[in-house]
């Protein structure tokens, strides 16, 4: 077997979400239980922090994995989905999971897998466990795929659990409110286990409050420990004020990361670094600021307000929920409010389209297409969606047309913003 037929098995025979969406989706973690046991339970073997949440996960994982190995540490992430590369699911210091470590997981796990069935999901996260305990990290940061509770990864015993945020994204399986959600985000929450929570209101709070009290801990909230304010911005580059609120000193921190929205997983990671040091990691803030500035790098982190040329001036990101394109839309304000804004876009079809256009300007050019997915929505519905926002464009076969197009009809001025689905950015050639 080879590299490439490894992945054509675990993307034709087992059911993937990110293809084909709810169908792969399993409402209990029996699968990967009964994986991990097969495997001799390897996800007991290193040291690991959980992260959830509906929009910065990503991003704070990336974070805390760079910061951890620039103090030495050898260091486990696993994330989803990836962009280009299967391995960048699984990483260690930064560099992908080893080839042929899939090929022979791969072959070893095919019995099991015509006995249980799982989904691509839940074998990529056995994957990744065995992996990890395999190659003897000494932690590894692990992101949930969707929501907590029944999470595939949610099979772990970390040493800190972290829930960046709550948004209503994915209502049709963790359900229609920011209470269900917040429910299901919960579910990490573990006993003795000391858990960051990001942000919250005040529906969310009370969500958390009564998980935590019955795992017999106090939730640790970031806006009560850390508030960072941005100071300057320019391109990829944040720089950020972050006051200790408990004495009031401030230091300066600068990110590789230039969205303003990284202001908030920025209190967050602080407030886990704040707790892992209290546990005996001792991790100097000299390498927590050099690892900051490096975060692309070090982890391969990208499609987070990715400035990829100027002139016009080209953002990549993967916001693909009202929350995200909130965001960015905020930034895009703030930073370029006097520049004629273009959009590629594209989404899947399970997000609430409607709430999204609603946020768009009437007076942006827009560049519709979709990823070749079957979960994709198609670009002749989102383009009749839009019409209905009286938001105006065209359609793209594929996302390289229409930034090509949206090139053409740029001047120096102009921003343009590829968004939507992390199924569009993967598609772009070369990223």
């Amino acid at each position: 077997m080879t590299y490439e037929q490894a992945l054509e098995y675990l993307y034709t025979q087992l059911p993937m979400f990110s293809r084909i969406g709810i169908a792969a989706y399993k409402k209990d973690i029996n699968n990967t239980i009964e994986l991990c046991a097969a495997l001799n339970n390897p996800q007991h073997k290193f040291k690991s922090i959980h992260i959830a949440g509906t929009n910065g996960k990503g991003s704070t994982s990336h974070m805390i994995a760079a910061i951890m190995q620039q103090q030495g540490f050898k260091t486990g992430l696993y994330t989803s989905p990836h962009i280009k590369d299967f391995g960048e699911r699984i990483r260690i210091n930064g560099e992908m999971i080893n080839r042929q470590f899939v090929i022979d997981f791969t072959k070893k796990t095919k019995n099991i897998c015509k006995k249980i069935q799982p989904s691509f999901f839940e074998l990529t996260v056995a994957m990744a466990f065995d992996y990890f305990a395999e190659q003897q990290v000494d932690i590894a940061i692990i992101e949930t795929g969707l929501g907590g509770r029944l999470d595939s990864t949610n099979v772990i015993s970390p040493i800190l659990s972290i829930i960046t945020n709550i948004g209503l994204d994915h209502t049709n399986l963790l359900g229609n409110t920011l209470e269900e959600i917040a429910f299901e985000k919960a579910g990490i929450i573990k006993k003795n286990t000391p858990v960051v929570i990001g942000e919250v209101n005040e529906i969310t709070r009370s969500v958390f409050e009564k998980k935590c009290t019955q795992m017999q801990i106090v939730p640790v909230y970031a806006e009560n420990t850390f508030r960072a304010i941005k100071t300057n911005h320019t391109g990829n580059q944040l720089i950020s004020s972050v006051t200790d609120i408990s004495n009031n000193q401030s230091e300066s921190y600068s990110l590789d990361l230039g969205g303003t929205y990284q202001l908030k997983n920025l209190q967050t990671v602080l407030t886990a670094l704040q707790i892992l040091n209290k546990s005996g990691f001792n991790i100097s803030l000299d390498n927590t600021k050099n690892a900051l500035t490096n975060v692309r790098k070090t982890t391969g982190l990208r499609g987070r307000w990715d400035i990829v040329s100027e002139k016009p001036i080209v953002i990549y990101d993967v916001a693909h929920n009202k929350d995200g394109i909130k965001f960015i839309l905020e930034q895009l304000k703030a930073s370029y409010e006097n520049h004629q804004l273009h959009f590629v876009m594209g989404f899947v079809n399970d997000k609430d389209i409607t709430a999204i256009l609603e946020l768009l300007p009437i007076d942006a050019h827009y560049y519709f297409t979709n990823a070749h997915i079957p979960r994709a929505l198609p670009k002749e519905i989102l383009l009749e969606w839009a019409n209905k926002k009286n938001l105006k464009g065209n359609i793209f076969d594929d996302v390289n047309k229409a930034i090509e197009q949206a090139k053409k009809n740029a001047t120096n001025k102009d921003a343009i913003v590829v968004c939507g689905s992390f199924f569009i950015l993967s598609e772009i050639e070369p990223f």
